[in-house]
């Protein structure tokens, strides 16, 4: 070790120069997390990674699909057709209701109990944007701390960012590398009940709409076309003190079951109650949604639903592609401004000026 005198030549005192201090972290392994994290992945290793049931690649696919950039978009999509082929053999289960209803705690009871029955659990859970900021609180890793720690279990919170019914824009897309990752039974948390349910209904193959008892109207706001969508409706928390109460109200659900107009699929909306502190009622559910699972396949309801849910967003990418087309054609973005104007300005009505638009698209497109 080196040392060097003071200027005092007289002095016995010396100062010495010492060693540099080490990295606290290990460069090697910070260097090649680093790599890992900010390069962008070819298609092959994204499917690779996803084939083998990598989450770190999973998480990353995921946040490909979602991003909005077209070469992002480019890729994603040819992700998704290596990936098609894999997709498919899971069970996919909606989970909604009214928030505080304790959505996010009944699916960690319940993938916990699917963990311990030998199955393999995806949550995509729909955390509610701003719709000011377009920020999200995603906190569901947070809500479901324990499943989150299961090497068996996925969870990903995604921003609604003002989709339709809560629902993220690039859900359905994310359940395919879900599947092809080798996981069997996917859940879709919702932000909560509201005019656009029936996104959640197109995209899972069985419906779950939990209740509160003792909230006032047992009803509590929720439309009946909801309830009617869904396959089983579970008054929750049905635990201590409220145990009367949650049994009072799945008395009166099963009453209103019975004015329901007969599904399509054959099955008979069932009503249950349970208890996610408890976990009474959860083993219950499963066998409900097993049982609907075997009765809609027998009756091939299952596959032609799953059918009509691939045709509905074909033609819902398709209306987006066509709008698409209309607002990127630079000639008709003058005429879509001046339009706006005259409809700001009262000198036309709205649905005149969006009718003139959209022949004059049709004679361009047409020459």
């Amino acid at each position: 070790m080196g040392s060097k005198k003071l200027h005092n030549t007289n002095s016995a005192i010396k100062i010495n120069t010492g060693v540099s201090k080490p990295c606290a972290l290990n460069t090697i392994a910070a260097n090649k997390y680093k790599s890992f994290n900010r390069r962008y992945l070819s298609v092959d290793e994204y499917t690779s990674g996803i084939l083998r049931g990598d989450r770190a690649i999973l998480s990353k696919a995921i946040t490909l699909i979602e991003s909005s950039l077209l070469d992002h978009q480019a890729n994603a999509q040819e992700l998704i057709k290596s990936c098609l082929p894999y997709a498919g053999n899971s069970i996919r289960i909606g989970i909604t209701g009214v928030p505080g209803v304790g959505k996010s705690t009944f699916i960690e009871a319940m993938g916990k109990f699917l963990i311990k029955n030998g199955r393999k659990i995806a949550v995509l859970a729909i955390d509610p944007s701003s719709s000011k900021t377009n920020g999200s609180i995603l906190g569901d890793k947070t809500r479901m701390e324990e499943l989150s720690k299961e090497s068996n279990a996925f969870i990903r919170p995604t921003p609604s960012s003002g989709s339709l019914g809560g629902v993220a824009r690039k859900t359905r897309e994310s359940i395919i590398l879900c599947e092809a990752a080798g996981f069997d039974t996917i859940i879709v948390e919702t932000v909560g009940v509201g005019q656009s349910e029936t996104e959640v209904h197109s995209m899972v193959d069985f419906f779950l709409l939990l209740m509160l008892a003792g909230a006032g109207d047992e009803l509590q706001g929720i439309k009946r076309g909801i309830m009617e969508m869904a396959d089983a409706i579970i008054i929750h928390k049905a635990d201590g003190d409220n145990i009367n109460r949650a049994q009072l109200s799945l008395s009166e659900i099963k009453n209103a079951i019975h004015l329901f107009h007969p599904s399509e699929s054959g099955w008979i909306t069932t009503a249950d109650h349970c208890s996610s502190l408890t976990n009474d009622g959860i083993d219950r559910i499963w066998k409900t949604i097993l049982e609907y699972i075997n009765v809609t396949k027998s009756n091939n309801f299952f596959f032609k639903h799953r059918t009509s849910q691939s045709l509905r967003v074909f033609h819902q990418a398709l209306n987006q592609k066509m709008i698409g087309l209309m607002y990127e054609q630079s000639s008709f973005k003058r005429k879509i401004k001046q339009k706006e104007e005259e409809v700001s300005n009262g000198k036309q009505s709205a649905y005149t000026a969006a009718q003139e638009l959209f022949e004059m698209f049709v004679k361009e497109i047409s020459v």
